[in-house]
């Protein structure tokens, strides 16, 4: 599959979450205060939970009904309930917009 664009980057605002969806997979993209654009599963494996409602701080992102914070760089739950990373997926600029394949996920260790 190929990238879909899905924002500008002047459309994001700093530390909130943005729901996009990429060939039916529902991503939470957001722009950190450093100004870096993350695109994360925007669905908490702990409870079904849309993390693109939650709260950024730094690099992470906190679902809001349960608590767990998420890593923007990632996807490993940083506390509990959640114990199960979400995807990371690949995020491209190119002339100011956002581009994301939700085909590719980011091999992280």
């Amino acid at each position: 599959m190929a990238a879909e664009r899905v924002a500008a980057v002047a459309e994001l605002v700093e530390n909130q979450a943005t729901r996009v969806v990429v060939n039916g997979v529902p991503i939470a993209l957001v722009k950190d205060s450093a100004g870096d654009i993350h695109a994360i599963g925007d669905t908490c494996t702990h409870g079904e939970i849309s993390l693109s409602e939650g709260f950024v701080e730094d690099e992470t992102l906190e679902c809001w009904a349960h608590g767990s914070q998420f890593s923007l760089v990632t996807g490993k739950p940083l506390n509990l309930p959640a114990y199960e990373p979400v995807p990371v997926f690949a995020v491209e600029i190119i002339d100011g917009d956002v581009f994301i394949d939700s085909s590719v996920t980011k091999e992280i260790n």
